[in-house]
């Protein structure tokens, strides 16, 4: 399992989390004027928090379960990093296509609360739901939202460069005048 492999090699969370905070605003900014690219990026990236979370467990819990817990994530915490950086991406991705990141942190959030119920009722997963799953997954998807808030803000008003590189150029209509 994913996990497992994750208690192996620790490093590869602190690696993902670095790569979506650097790579997170570079990946946001050249998808800024390609909204249909950044939906069909953010939906592509939701596909590995269903498997990972609905995936059924080899072992695990045969009945109702689901632990009440509230522990902040740190580096040496390999599945509180991992469940922060799981939802980074969805939610960065989506929030630039959508353009309402604190809407798509809603909905990631209560997504994350589907899956936990669904773990905890659907027996047949062999999952236990977690309160600390919930809270890191939606601090995930806060982290990715700020990412692309962030970026939106800072780049509002400016108009699509066009293939030349003229941003000037893409806001005046067509040249058919010139000539």
């Amino acid at each position: 399992m994913i996990s497992t492999f994750l208690v192996a090699h620790p490093w590869l969370t602190t690696v993902a989390l670095v790569a979506c905070l650097v790579g997170g605003p570079l990946v946001a900014v050249a998808l800024l004027h390609r909204r249909r690219a950044a939906l069909l990026l953010g939906v592509a990236a939701v596909v590995p928090v269903v498997v990972l979370t609905l995936t059924p467990a080899s072992a695990g819990p045969t009945g109702i379960a689901c632990a009440a817990e509230w522990s902040l994530p740190t580096l040496g915490r390999v599945e509180l990093v991992a469940n922060v950086v799981l939802f980074i991406p969805p939610t960065l991705l989506l929030a630039a296509a959508v353009r309402r990141p604190w809407l798509v942190v809603l909905i990631a959030s209560a997504g994350s609360a589907l899956v936990e119920t669904a773990q905890a009722l659907l027996t047949v997963l062999h999952r236990a739901c977690s309160t600390n799953d919930w809270a890191t997954n939606t601090l995930g998807a806060l982290v990715g939202a700020t990412i692309a808030a962030a970026v939106l803000y800072a780049t509002r008003g400016q108009a699509p460069a066009t293939p030349s590189g003229d941003a000037a150029e893409a806001r005046s209509p067509a040249r058919a005048d010139q000539g």
